[in-house]
This record gives structure tokens, sequence and C-alpha cells, in this order.
């Protein structure tokens, strides 16, 4: 029975149906909302409910008393699955918000210019502050300039400080201009690594106006690997960096009703088998079923068999496989890692003692599961040795059909016997070798998939000593680099005595953070990229990454697989994808003898052994220090004062034009007539594809833009860390080598047909050519529109080039949110219509009807296109905007111009 939490003085808005109650810790008591006390009032049955149903249902029940929330929202949601569910639209306020540099920096740009907007018309600046804890991780910004010897780590810190000097003062000068606003300093690790190993709570104790409340922590990222966390038990997914900026105003994010797909797992991976191997077929298995924009839960006995660095391997690539979030429940095993990774022993307590009041505790098994929406099941016995490419992470192949996958894929470029591929003479360092198709030329050990987790990353020294004492030594074209997701990694490497052998094979630690997955691999040694280039190979990157899209990795390599760390080491070592690691030798021993991939496989004992290593007194000897930097970082000069000192000069940050016309009325959304098609896509268009993403070509128009800045082409840096300046990230938008805009076709890149000109040209030329005609714009595409990465400028980039509405078959959630929030209308073709199908061609003139008459989520519009006097087409469409919130953040032009509107109005 709940004991109500009584006091004289407490409002009855703040206990709402009498839900606050006291639990005793050994910290000493706190309030709670008790779940238990709906189920005595007869409003839900609490074991039938999923555990992120409970979750956010705490949540609402907690916002009931400040007007967030309403006792129907609580009643509806209480209910799910005990009758026909309803769909409603609720609104979800995280605990926290978490950054990475790459999103952070337009995130802080827009805070500064939201302060200077409001500054301008009058208003109090200091109304732009976060209301909720903000931490920030640098980790996007370390390239592998320098790899292979023991300098590389320095070299390359050196060089990301050149590089982003200013960028980092930003941050630096966000860090004291704004309250609850924490810095990772670079090179200390991966945002979702040190959010899983230090920043996450699982549960957080705040004071309100009566006291201290516990509550589940719960958050919001800007990265779309956010969920990596799920695997801890705690609940948060990534949104676009507008809708976080959002949150941290305190504007509550909606959501609509939750779909729960449950995969109930069962049995135990085999022996040698990875969690790698695992996240792979996860990723197979989901993407094929369907689960965008749904929640996924795990449960089942084969849960207790998975560590959480297993479970979090498996939650990090939930935007591979399309869902919101990736949930695993708090259990034993969550709480030996809590100790493990340096938590206080009260905290865990509180964990504990918090999930076991309020039923959240434990995994569910086949005899007592929630009721679910939809479910899956999976044998970890069945999972086998995998790979994922060469373009997409969904598309798993067996480790002995890597060759074949690759030969499949590129078979139209390739000569059918592999005898008959050319061999091309290359000198790298030194050596005289042959560079073919396939050849393997990045082996990176890289990203917070993998390096998060001590059993694989041990696996990969094992196999590197291994190797070694066989005789065996990486393939001299093969850049290998090693970027740990935090300095625990390195730490208990060495003390295992594994850091030595992978240096031997070359993976040297190039840096703390994300590299070679988002792109920021560096430059090959000259000889490679010269053979490349000069002679059309088709070569390929092995990393232990999540993404491999088209064109992400290197702009040179045509083919990118995701592997295990212990595999990149043993494709290292062979050189080329096209050979069998079931059946191939690696090569020979010291006595020639062949030496097989299953000769230098550690055993499970032997990973065993080396785990010792991992104890708690690394990760509370790293963690102690994980803000303080180290003098390069103090060494940066902070701008002061509370608004931001704009430097006209800068091409690192600019004040952005998206918060003008504060001081007027926003006009009504009106009806778009005469737009033309910028850009006529196909299927799997991705964020990378959208957003400006890796490497400046001098000839691009960013790189013009630049060179007329006076900045030379060996400074340009990347996209990713010119996000601040939105001159450089308009003229990027869409400039992706890899994007194929049918209005071109069969030519590749970011260029487009002005129309009815005729005339080719890049897409950032179109748009201006067509601004100065007052043309809008509209981009067509296929399946899954904005995929990817939760990259903010996909939408900020599309919007500043007059784009007004894409339509599509299908849309992910994060871009299609960001679309919305940043005043674009996302419109979907009715079930069977494609742009195929309709027989458009992207030369029709289009008019959109129905948005002058009032906006509502999921209402249908008419589309007429034309094609000169004697072609003409009208079609239905579906607006997706999704709940009444966004209708309101479109009407105002956006979610941050309604912000700064509703803060004018108190």
């Amino acid at each position: 029975m709940v004991t109500q939490y009584r006091n004289g003085d407490l409002a009855q808005t703040l206990n709402p149906f009498g839900a606050r109650t006291v639990l005793q810790t050994a910290d000493g008591p706190v309030d709670y909302f008790s779940l238990e006390r709906l189920g005595e009032l007869g409003i839900c049955q609490l074991d039938l409910l999923p555990t992120t149903i409970k979750v956010l249902l705490e949540m609402i029940v907690r916002q009931v008393g400040n007007g967030v929330a309403t006792e129907d929202d609580v009643v509806a949601l209480a209910q799910w699955g005990q009758k026909p569910i309803e769909t409603r639209e609720f609104s979800y306020t995280p605990a926290r918000v978490l950054l990475q540099d790459f999103t952070g920096v337009p995130a802080v740009v827009d805070l500064a210019a939201m302060r200077s907007a409001l500054a301008r018309v009058g208003a109090d600046p200091s109304l732009v502050d976060p209301l909720i804890p903000v931490d920030l991780v640098i980790d996007h910004s370390v390239q592998v300039d320098s790899f292979g010897t023991a300098a590389a780590f320095d070299t390359n810190v050196d060089f990301e400080y050149h590089r982003n000097r200013e960028r980092y003062g930003l941050l630096r000068w966000a860090q004291q201009a704004f309250a609850g606003f924490r810095v990772v300093p670079p090179g200390m690790g991966i945002v979702h690594q040190v959010n899983l190993e230090y920043l996450a709570q699982v549960v957080f104790v705040r004071n309100d106006q009566v006291g201290p409340v516990a509550f589940p922590d719960t958050l919001v990222g800007t990265d779309s690997h956010t969920p990596m966390v799920n695997g801890l038990g705690v609940l948060g997914w990534g949104v676009g960096g507008i809708e976080a900026e959002a949150a941290m105003l305190g504007q509550p994010i909606p959501i609509l009703t939750p779909t729960i797909v449950g995969v109930r797992l069962t049995g135990a991976l085999k022996p040698g088998i990875t969690a790698t191997d695992l996240v792979l077929t996860v990723t197979e298995l989901l993407r094929k079923h369907g689960v965008v924009g749904k929640f996924v839960e795990f449960f089942g006995d084969g849960v207790a068999s998975l560590t959480v660095p297993d479970r979090a391997t498996l939650s990090n690539m939930t935007p591979e496989y399309g869902a919101t979030a990736c949930l695993f429940p708090v259990d034993e095993k969550t709480l030996d890692y809590l100790l493990l990774s340096g938590r206080d022993a009260k905290q865990v307590d509180l964990v504990e003692t918090y999930m076991r009041a309020q039923g959240l505790f434990g995994s569910p098994d086949a005899h007592n599961a929630p009721v679910y929406s939809e479910q899956l099941g999976l044998d970890l016995a069945s999972v086998e040795a995998s790979l994922a490419g060469p373009s997409r992470p969904q598309d798993r192949t067996s480790l002995a059909r890597a060759g074949a996958s690759f030969q499949w894929a590129f078979g139209e470029r390739l000569p059918e016997d592999k005898a008959d591929r050319p061999q091309i003479p290359v000198k790298v360092g030194g050596e005289s070798v042959s560079l073919t198709h396939g050849s393997v030329v990045i082996a990176a050990i890289t990203s917070c998939t993998n390096t998060s987790n001590p059993a694989v990353m041990v696996a990969a020294g094992l196999v590197a000593k291994k190797a070694r004492e066989r005789g065996l030594s990486r393939k001299p074209w093969v850049k290998t680099s090693l970027a740990p997701g935090s300095r625990v990694v390195t730490d208990y490497l060495d003390r295992a005595g594994l850091t030595p052998h992978l240096e031997a094979l070359g993976f040297y630690t190039v840096g703390y953070g994300c590299t070679t997955c988002i792109g920021n691999s560096g430059p090959l040694p000259q000889p490679v990229a010269d053979a490349i280039d000069e002679n059309d190979l088709i070569v390929v990157s092995v990393l232990s990454g999540n993404r491999n899209f088209e064109g992400r990795i290197h702009p040179q390599v045509h083919a990118s697989y995701l592997a295990s760390p212990p595999l990149c080491v043993a494709y290292a070592l062979a050189g080329h994808i096209d050979v069998d690691l079931t059946g191939d030798p690696l090569g020979t021993d010291f006595e020639g003898k062949p030496v097989m991939l299953a000769d230098i496989w550690p055993s499970g004992e032997e990973v065993e052994v080396a785990l010792e290593s991992v104890q708690s007194d690394i990760f509370k000897a790293q963690y102690a220090k994980i803000f303080d930097g180290e003098k390069r970082w103090h060494a940066l000069p902070i701008p002061e004062g509370s608004q931001y000192d704009w430097d006209p000069d800068s091409t690192y940050v600019q004040e952005p034009a998206f918060f003008g016309g504060l001081d007027q009325d926003v006009a009504a959304p009106q009806d778009i007539t005469g737009a033309r098609v910028l850009a006529l896509l196909g299927d799997s268009v991705t964020t990378d594809h959208i957003s400006p993403a890796g490497a400046i070509h001098k000839r691009s128009p960013a790189g013009q833009y630049l060179i007329d800045h006076g900045v030379e082409p060996i400074e340009f840096n990347s996209y990713g860390s010119r996000r601040g300046n939105h001159e450089v990230m308009i003229r990027g938008t869409f400039a992706n080598i890899r994007l194929r805009n049918q209005l071109v076709a069969p030519k590749t890149g970011g260029f487009t047909r002005h129309m009815p000109s005729g005339d080719e040209m890049t897409i950032f030329e179109a748009a201006q050519r067509y601004r100065a005609e007052q043309t809008p714009l509209v981009v067509i595409a296929g399946k899954e529109y904005g995929s990817g990465s939760s990259r903010d400028w996909a939408a900020k980039g599309s919007r500043e080039l007059g784009i007004r509405a894409v339509i599509a078959e299908s849309f992910e959630r994060i871009h299609r949110s960001n679309l919305v929030g940043m005043g674009i209308l996302p419109l979907q073709f009715m079930p069977g219509a494609t742009a195929e199908s309709l027989g458009l061609d992207g030369s029709e003139t289009y008019t959109i009807m129905g948005i002058s008459s009032g906006m509502a989520a999921h209402q249908e519009l008419a589309v007429i296109a034309e094609r000169g006097p004697d072609w003409r087409i009208e079609f239905p469409v579906e607006v997706r905007i999704d709940s009444d919130m966004e209708v309101a953040y479109f009407k105002s032009g956006g979610v941050l111009q309604y912000v700064l509107r509703q803060m004018m109005s108190t």
C-alpha cells in the first residue's frame, strides 16, 4: 500500500492522483511519483505496460502540476494496451539535453543569435537560457591526418586546435554565458561513450517547490545515436538541433502515442560471436520488419546473457534500423556496470530502490511480458560472424560471403574473373605493392558502437597479439587507426598488455573522438590516392562504426563495411575484401605455413582473462578530470559578455538570418504556386546527401566562398567544422559527390538543371537564380527521405536555398521533424503513388493548394503539376505535420521562431 505524501501547504496540483510518495534510500528520504498509485485507483494495470510507457507515464504524472500535461493525458497513456489505442499527442519533457560539437556549435550559434534578436527588439536577452542541464562533448572534429606512429595522437590534436580555435572559443564562451551548460573538452572521448560511462545517472534527484524528487533519467541528444544509453535503461533519443534548442528553453517535445515493438531474446551467443555480429543481425531484422518511428524494447531470458556494453552496442544502432529508441531493462547487470564504471554506491542504491518501487526493475520473460504493439523473436545462438555493406548498415552479409557481396554490388564495373582485375603497382613506405579493385585501404577501430564494449576491444588486441606471434603484419597500403571512445579504453588495453601488439600492426591511437565513422578519416597516403584516381579503382574501408553510406567514409572509397574491431584487424592483415576469412589464409607464418583467422581468433576464456584489466579505478581516475581540459584548451581566448560579439570577418561563426522579423506579425502560410523542382531524387536519400559533410572542394561554391574570403584550401577544414557559418553551409547543401539528382542523370554530385532554361549548374547557383526570379522550390524524393544522422543543417540549408516543401514517399523521423522545425512542409505521396507512377520528371511547375485555408495534422492537400500547355496532373498528398504543436511551429515559421515569440509575450 502506498503512503501518500502529505504537506499542509502543498497545492493539490503538485500532487496529482495523490501519487507523490516518500521513498527511503541509503542517502535519505526523497519524494517520487508512484505508478503503483495509478494501479490502486484502477486507472491501469501496470504489469501490462511496457517499460517505455511506464517511464513516459511517470513523466506525464509529474508534469500535470505545472500545466504541461493534464490528468486526461495520464489516463489515456496509462490505459495503453488495455483498450484500443487512441492516437494522442503527449508532451515529452526530458531531464537533460546532450550535444556533440558538430550539432552543438550551430545550436550555440542559434542561442546566441536568439539573444541578439531579442536585444534588437528591446526584449530581455537573458530569457534565452537553458532551463534544463545541457552537456556538450567535443568529439566530432578530430581527423586522422596522422596515423601509424606514436606521434599520431599529438599531431592530430594539434591540427584539431589549429582548425577549430574559433569554434572552441565559442563553446568556452557558451560555458560561461549560459547556466547549466557544461563542455567536455577535446580529446576526452565520444559523446555517447562518455554518456554511458559517466554522464547518465539512470535516476535523478532534483528539488521542486516542495523538496527533493526522484525520477528517471531521460534525455534528447543532437546525435541520432543518442539511444546508445538505452542499453543502460535510460530512455532518450536523437533529435535535430532545432528541437534540442527548444527543449533547452523549456519547450516540451510533442510525441504521439508510441508504438512499442517487443523483441524477445532467447539463448546466448555462440563462442567467438561478438556483439557487433549481433547488432548487424538485429539491424537487418528490424529494417525488414519496419520499425521507423517506433519504440523497441528487448525482453526475454536472453537479455540476462548480455552485458550492458553488449546492450549499448545494440541500442547504439537504433537509427540504423530506424527506431526512435531501443530500451533495455534496468537489472542486476545494470547495477554491476554502474559500480564498475565508478558511480557512487549511494547512486546505485537509489537506482535499485527507485526502479524496484516503480515496477521497472528486471526483464520480463515470455510468461509475464507486457502487451506490445508488435512482437518479434531472435535466438541469440543463431547469430553468425557478419559484416554489413558495402553502403548500408542494414545490408548484412556473412563473413564467408563478404567478397561475394562486393562482386555483386560492383559487378558491372568489375571483370567477371577476379584474376582479370588490374594490378596497379604502388610504392608505399618504401615497399613496392599492388592495388586492385577490392583492396582495403582503410581499417579503422572507431565509433562508440564498439569502442564502448571492452569485450570486442580486448578481442581486437588479442587478434593483434596472436597475429604478431605468428609473424603476420598489416598490408602496407592499409591506413590503420584506433580511435577509442574514452581514455578508459587506453588504460585497460595498456593494463592488459595489448597496446604494443595493436601498435605493431599500425593501430596507434589517433584521437579520442568520432573519426572514420563520420568521414574524418583524413587523406590516404598520396601514392595510394593517386593510384585510385588514375585507375578508377573501387577500394574498400572496413570500420567498427555504425554508418557506411556511400561517400561518407572517404571520397575515394566506394565500398565500406561495418565489422567488429577484431575483424578490422583481420582485414588490415588480409588487405582485400574479397577473401573468405573462414576458409582462406590471412598469410603465412615464420615457417611459411598458412595462418587462418581461426588460428588467431581468441577464445572466450582468453577474452575473459583480458577483461580482468577493466576495473572501476580506471573509470574513476579518468572521469575525475573529464571537464578539466589541457593547456591548449585553457589557452583559447574566451569572448566576454552575455551576448556573443559577432565578428563579420569570421569564416567559422556568423550570425544566421533565421530570427529576423520578430517585430512584425507572423504572416499566415500561403499556398505554393509556380514552384520548380530543385532536385528529383530516389530512395534512401540520407542527411549525408543533403547536409554539408566531409571535405570542402576548392572548386565547389563553398570552396569559392572561402577563397574569396582569404582562406587557403589547406585551411578549409570540413563542412562539419564550419556549421556555425550559414554562408558556407548553404553552399554545401545537396553538394554530396554521390547525390543522384535525376534532373542531371547520369551525372552525380551537387548539380541540377534550371527550368525552364534547361541550363545545368550547381544546386546552389540554381537556387540563387530561382530566388532572383522569385520562384519557390520543392524537392521530390522516394522512400526513407532524410535517413541517417540527425543533422539540422539538412533542414536549415534546405530552407535557405528557398525550398518550401518536400514531397516524398516516406520520411525518416528526425529529418521530417527538422523540416517542420524550419518551416518547410513535408508532404507524402499517397500509398502506391510515386514520382515515376505519376509521370513526374522534374521539369514541371507545381502548385500546392489548401495551405492557406488552415493547416491541420495529417490533412490532405492537392498538388497540381503542369508541363507545358498539354500536360497537367493533379494528385493528393498527406501533410506529414504529425501533431497540433507541430502545426503551431509551422504557422510561426519554425519552432525557434515560435519559442522566441512565446518569450516576448511573457
